[in-house]
């Protein structure tokens, strides 16, 4: 009992919280040199993330690896279902199985005892949030497996270890949501502490705006699981064509996306706006591709506008005093809007302003002057070369 006090000790004066790896890793080095018989643990941790179910971290001959879990087939997959881990998911308690016979029950445990193993233990771990996998366990090689004393030591070192695990789990679960729902340099600031109503900083950014055409048609004449796939198809290939040119999507508003690529000490507005135009392109050739799959199936084509602006924003918190949105607002943001609506008349993919344009080294087509709803004067407007 004194040698689990020790551990309890170094967790709050000697471990290293900084990440779950380190932490864990000192954590069954601290095990083992209590005189505990554990070969290996491992560490199940999930998280709520769209694309990310968790991670296992495994601890074995003093090295430690770590495996992703896909989200989309973690739950339904047989290494999940034919393990001790949905066992102590369903229950909410401890697992232990001596492995003196074949396991062909638990693959996972079969291979353990292949290996040499002689015993295994899972304890959840006593997490406020109940509703995700979290625990821990533990595989011996000693012949005798684990005796009493060594496994009412283990569920007590788990117990100490879990708070500390939480709290790491919980920053991951906060990151991650605001990185999937604002965006990761925007969910950055909130992290920081910007949520004060009002608090906006001005800066400069290429502002993109784009949305898909016909899509109330769309909506009134297709099956719903239709729509939601399309526009999920189309959202994807912005997403990813914004986000690897070094621009962030703040908004899906209905078929339309709101995305901004900020200047920045790396970033100058020539860099913001060529890395716009590029993703613009990348978009083009993207959506293009995905109409000639479509095609075949007789599935209607995925058209689109999109406006490029660059100029100064208010970048910050605007809304009710229990519901903020994190976003763009000004004149170049309402200048984009418009911009949208003259792509529409002008039937154009891409249509860019003068200010823009003037940021680019490339060449582009001149489209006129055109008048901008709630603009004094007539704009400039030039398109990208077909």
């Amino acid at each position: 009992m004194d040698r689990i006090d020790e551990i309890g000790r170094w967790l709050v004066d000697q471990a290293p919280h900084g990440n779950v790896k380190d932490l864990f890793a000192g954590f069954c080095r601290e095990i083992v040199q209590t005189g505990l018989p554990v070969w290996r643990a491992s560490l199940g941790l999930e998280v709520l993330h769209p694309e990310v179910s968790g991670w296992q971290h495994i601890w074995m001959d003093e090295s430690l690896s770590v495996r992703e879990s896909d989200r989309a087939a973690a739950a339904s997959s047989p290494s999940y279902l034919n393990s001790p881990t949905r066992i102590v998911d369903e229950t909410g308690k401890p697992f232990r199985r001596r492995l003196d016979a074949p396991c062909p029950d638990m693959p996972l445990l079969d291979e353990l005892r292949l290996s040499g193993a002689t015993d295994y233990i899972m304890y959840p771990l006593p997490f406020l949030d109940q509703t995700r996998t979290a625990a821990i366990s533990f595989a011996t090689r000693d012949v005798n497996g684990f005796d009493p004393s060594a496994i009412h030591s283990l569920e007590r070192a788990a117990k100490l270890v879990s708070p500390y695990l939480e709290r790491h789990v919980l920053r991951r679960i906060a990151i991650d949501l605001l990185d999937t729902y604002v965006g990761p340099r925007t969910g950055q600031r909130i992290i920081e502490g910007r949520v004060d109503r009002g608090a906006v900083e001005l800066i400069e950014a290429a502002i993109w705006f784009t949305d898909l055409r016909g899509f109330t048609h769309r909506s009134e004449h297709s099956p719903i699981p239709d729509v939601l796939a399309d526009l999920n198809s189309w959202f994807g290939i912005i997403g990813e064509v914004v986000e690897a040119h070094g621009g962030e999507v703040l908004k899906f508003v209905g078929d339309s996306v709101l995305a901004i690529f900020p200047t920045s000490c790396e970033q100058n507005s020539m860099s913001a706006c060529r890395n716009a135009l590029a993703a613009a392109q990348e978009f083009c050739l993207r959506t293009d591709a995905e109409n000639e799959l479509r095609r075949p199936a007789g599935r209607a084509p995925l058209t689109h506008g999109l406006a490029l602006h660059f100029g100064e924003v208010a970048y910050g918190n605007v809304g009710a005093p229990h519901r903020l949105d994190f976003t763009v607002i000004g004149p170049a943001v309402n200048r984009a809007s418009r911009l949208l609506d003259l792509a529409k008349k002008l039937d154009r993919k891409v249509v860019v302003s003068r200010v823009f344009a003037r940021e680019v080294d490339q060449p582009l087509a001149d489209l006129g002057r055109h008048h901008l709803r709630g603009v004094d004067r007539p704009q400039q407007v030039f398109a990208p070369l077909e």
